[in-house]
């Protein structure tokens, strides 16, 4: 046990400690949330100006590549395991720097629009409404919560007693 920063003892959770309590968890949805609703505003005042083709072809292509794949392969697999490929192409078709270099690209070489939209839309509903994020190697390809973290956060919970409960 360590003394905090505000005089509370009880474990650190910051960047060497990479995990999020239910608040800190619920925070960060929010903040996605925010984001996604800021996209939608902008997408809802520009309905007519969206070549809706693009817009959907950008909104599904991120899981047409990135998840679909990987949750065949992991439905079909009797114990769950899947290749590091699945993960690598849903990590990649996820990511918000993948989709940043593309609409900065696409920007430059063909024009603004806002089709482009489709994908912080897609990206931020994702980590906003379902909680998703990029996927780590060592945890299902379908979220399922990992044994060990699981007795960790009981652990973690059970210490800490200056913590506010939601």
């Amino acid at each position: 046990m360590r003394m905090s920063h505000s005089g509370c003892t009880g474990a650190f959770v910051d960047a060497r400690n990479l995990f999020d309590t239910r608040t800190t968890s619920r925070l960060v949805r929010l903040e996605w949330s925010v984001a996604l609703a800021v996209s939608g505003v902008a997408a809802l005042t520009h309905l007519s100006e969206i070549r809706w083709w693009l817009f959907v072809s950008l909104f599904l292509v991120i899981d047409l590549i990135g998840y679909v794949p990987g949750a065949i392969a992991y439905r079909r697999s009797p114990a769950g395991l899947i290749g590091r490929g699945y993960y690598i192409a849903y990590n990649l078709m996820h990511s918000l720097v993948t989709w940043a270099v593309f609409a900065g690209l696409w920007s430059w070489l063909v024009g603004a629009e806002w089709a482009l939209l489709a994908l912080p839309i897609h990206l931020l509903g994702d980590r906003a409404l379902f909680g998703n994020t990029l996927k780590p190697f060592g945890v299902p390809f379908e979220p399922a919560t990992h044994p060990e973290f699981e007795t960790f956060q009981r652990a973690y919970e059970g210490k800490v007693s200056d913590a506010v409960r939601v």
